[in-house]
């Protein structure tokens, strides 16, 4: 079980700059006794983050009620592409709210109409079709019905399997972490399904061979036959790392997948909407999925997610056989469509591959001062990552990322907890709008925390 962040109260050092301004007890007497309350109310799964209370937040920082102010590499675990409270995502908000058309189950509304017709606009030909929806989570459990209907409409019963990825992660429901390939997971779901196998993800750290003959030969080892296979679905890069898959790589993948009639689809929930530097992360690869799964940045604000596809993939099921209670919610989709407008003007796919480069230079420099306990440091556009190591191996160091983490958030740099395997990953995802300055000082935050607890480990 991961590690809640320390409640203790802890007179800071002050910091004022002009991206961070800290000052006083953290977390301060009011803080604490609402974190409080709230943890009589909820769930001890909730209490995984840093011991803030968000005020509010704009563009890439993030303020408390009481004058303090955070420089944000979390985007909200990725949401914020466009950057927090945008003020054209705001006013699209608010003018829904205001019509008032709140809800119309699965009656159209015209931001609906206007925000599909919007993303089948931007997405490649031949995927001409969107199906849309609330979380990840369900866009990934979408993908996995729609893999298994059309491998058995055109391949017979038998062409049920599903591929997926060693350490991966497509959501908390059901199907959706059955395909997750997170160690041991297949031991506490009841009744698991067989059909879904998992593979090596070819990493270059984990799992050093990046060779497609990877692929096959596992699938061969777990006495799988290639024409039984339904489809194959990966996060474009492993929310874990990031971890990305080599070109060559993905492409074969693409090929075998033609060759055996089985579908591939990528897991764009973290990866799309420019993250990566491209407007749809799979660009890194130069190629075109059957399908593909997004969410998270679609609105910068809003629960809205989604399925892009061919036609007689997304047309499968007849009317009212495919359909979601809150698909295409017109408060939803006036933020989303505000959003993607405001990636598209302000050119943040742009922004993202040019501060990619400024971002890889940063953590590979803090890789090399840092080698004994930072094991890879991969990065691509806006999203990055420090698997942090225990001295001498790959075995993730769950408490030293957490302090890393810890000591951030005390001097104004804002970060979720660490993800991955064993909890090890220190991300790095800013709003795509960030300028290179507070990136740089960002990273330096980092450098600066990580030194000193260096140094009083040491002693």
């Amino acid at each position: 079980m991961a590690k809640e962040f320390s409640l203790t109260q802890q007179e800071v050092k002050s910091v004022s700059t002009k991206y961070r301004k800290i000052s006083g007890v953290i977390p301060n007497d009011e803080t604490l006794e609402q974190i409080t309350r709230l943890r009589e109310a909820e769930p001890q799964s909730m209490r995984g983050q840093a011991p803030i209370i968000w005020d509010h937040a704009e563009g890439f920082s993030v303020f408390d009620a009481y004058g303090n102010k955070w420089l944000d590499f979390s985007s909200g675990v990725l949401i914020a592409n466009a950057g927090h409270g945008h003020k054209k995502v705001v006013e699209a908000i608010i003018r829904q709210v205001q019509k008032p058309l709140l809800t119309t189950y699965c009656f159209p509304n015209e931001p609906r109409i206007k925000l599909a017709q919007k993303l089948v606009s931007l997405a490649p030909k031949p995927l001409n079709k969107v199906f849309l929806l609330s979380t990840g989570a369900e866009s990934t459990e979408c993908a996995l019905k729609l893999m298994r209907t059309y491998g058995r409409k055109f391949g017979g019963d038998k062409k049920s399997v599903i591929v997926a990825f060693v350490d991966s992660f497509h959501g908390r429901t059901m199907g959706s972490q059955q395909m997750g390939g997170s160690p041991g997971g297949k031991a506490w779901i009841k009744n698991y399904d067989t059909e879904i196998v998992h593979v090596p993800f070819p990493d270059g750290f984990r799992c050093t061979d990046t060779s497609f003959d990877l692929f096959e030969k596992t699938l061969a080892k777990l006495n799988i036959d290639p024409q039984n296979v339904a489809g194959v679905i990966s996060e474009t890069y492993q929310g874990v790392g990031p971890n990305f898959m080599p070109k060559a790589y993905a492409q074969s993948l693409r090929k075998w997948c033609d060759k055996h009639k089985a579908l591939l689809c990528f897991d764009e929930v973290q990866a799309g909407f420019g993250r990566c530097g491209t407007f749809w992360g799979f660009e890194l690869y130069g190629v075109v999925p059957d399908l593909f799964c997004m969410g998270k940045g679609m609105s910068g604000s809003l629960p809205i997610s989604g399925v892009i596809g061919r036609q007689e993939v997304l047309d499968l099921y007849g009317p009212n056989e495919m359909t979601s209670t809150h698909s295409g919610n017109p408060v939803c989709c006036a933020a989303a469509l505000a959003s993607v407008e405001v990636i598209l003007e302000e050119k943040l796919v742009e922004n993202a591959a040019r501060l990619g480069v400024i971002l890889k230079r940063e953590l590979s420099s803090i890789k090399d001062e840092f080698s004994s306990v930072i094991g890879f440091a991969p990065v691509e556009g806006l999203v990055g990552g420090l698997l942090i190591i225990k001295p001498g191996t790959k075995e993730p160091n769950h408490d030293l990322a957490l302090d890393i983490i810890d000591g951030c958030f005390r001097r104004g740099l804002m970060m979720f907890a660490p993800v991955g395997v064993g909890g090890g990953c220190v991300k790095i995802a800013p709003p795509l709008c960030i300028t290179e300055d507070a990136l740089v000082e960002g990273c330096s935050v980092i450098r600066e925390t990580m030194r000193e607890l260096i140094k009083n480990k040491s002693k």
